[in-house]
């Protein structure tokens, strides 16, 4: 009899944190306006800007466009909000936007006291430094006394003056808060130098500048920069929507699912790819959302390969290497959760 009532009391314990978890507010306040608002930065080429036509296009966007496809069935159905540096936490704890992806470095401060819970990394840089060739100098220790250009409320304006200070090495930071200003006073000789993560840098390079020949970014890291989205704390369904979008575009890679695909992967007898594809049920009743939220995730965008490779690989302009952003079984650090 006690057996019958423990058990009795587990199942209903068990059915209604399942509940629980697919009650998410902001899942539900998504659903009744239609879209899901995302921060994002307007002016880094690969990453998150608009262009001519006013249209978002980046690896950031991708993300939000896929969480858009997993939620609603349509990519289409997200609105991007600019955000400077200093308006974007502000933005995600106020409910102005329900995701952040506005190339925002993961650490334990913003995980723990701001109210906001990481995702996951979804791309891994490092801190650099940018300089015009004509300043001659090869390293960022030979830049005493430079002036150096950076944004203000960011992980690069501490870990610059940590780097310095460690190196004994004196400097004169000029704080700008847009990206495309902080990019005029730089190409106008403002500053000597230019700091931010090396991908933005590679972008800046690349599209913002008259001459992307004249510049060079220094051999020197001074930091980890794991990217990735963030969400409003308390609301562990909306976190997982965004956390398990975004492992299913770095699992379909490791399975060999494409944007070209991926119907045909439907068939496939690989149990994985069943999970993945929603052909075997649970994963999407698991987060309130349809069984095919992979599936349409993967068909918007392609899957984390085709997203990077497109955006800032050497299918864009930026050119980068996989490097660290390769997945683990290709020397890389991209390890994703299974989705079982």
């Amino acid at each position: 009899m006690k057996r019958s009532i423990l058990f009795a009391a587990s199942a209903i314990a068990l059915a209604c944190a399942s509940q629980a978890a697919v009650a998410g507010p902001t899942l539900d306040a998504v659903k009744k306006k239609g879209y899901v608002q995302c921060g994002l930065t307007d002016g880094v080429s690969g990453f998150s800007a608009t262009n001519s036509k006013g249209e978002w296009e980046g690896m950031d966007v991708d993300i939000c466009r896929a969480v858009a496809a997993a939620v609603f069935g349509d990519p289409t159905k997200f609105k991007g909000t600019p955000l400077s540096t200093q308006q974007r936490f502000t933005a995600l704890q106020s409910g102005e936007v329900d995701v952040l992806l506005r190339t925002v470095t993961l650490t334990q401060t913003r995980d723990t006291s701001l109210g906001l819970a990481a995702v996951a990394a979804s791309f891994y840089d490092g801190q650099g430094i940018l300089v015009n060739k004509k300043l001659g100098v090869k390293s960022a220790k030979e830049l005493n006394g430079a002036t150096v250009c950076v944004q203000p409320g960011t992980t690069t304006e501490l870990n610059l003056a940590d780097w310095f200070r460690t190196n004994n090495i004196e400097f004169k930071p000029v704080v700008i808060d847009k990206v495309t200003e902080v990019v005029r006073a730089f190409e106008s000789g403002r500053c000597d130098a230019f700091t931010d993560d090396a991908s933005q840098l590679a972008a800046v390079r690349a599209t913002q500048v008259a001459k992307p020949d004249d510049y060079e970014i220094l051999p020197e890291r001074f930091s980890k920069e794991p990217l990735g989205p963030m969400v409003r704390q308390g609301d562990e369904n909306w976190l997982g929507i965004v956390r398990w979008t975004l492992f299913a575009l770095m699992e379909a890679e490791e399975y060999g699912i494409t944007q070209k695909n991926v119907d045909e992967m439907l068939k496939s007898n690989n149990p994985n790819i069943s999970r993945i594809l929603g052909v075997t049920p649970g994963a999407g009743k698991n987060m309130g959302l349809d069984e095919k939220w992979a599936y349409n995730a993967i068909k918007a965008v392609g899957n984390y390969s085709e997203v990077f490779e497109r955006n800032v690989g050497k299918d864009s302009k930026l050119g980068l290497q996989r490097g660290t952003n390769a997945l683990w079984n290709k020397g890389g650090a991209m390890y994703p959760w299974p989705i079982r």
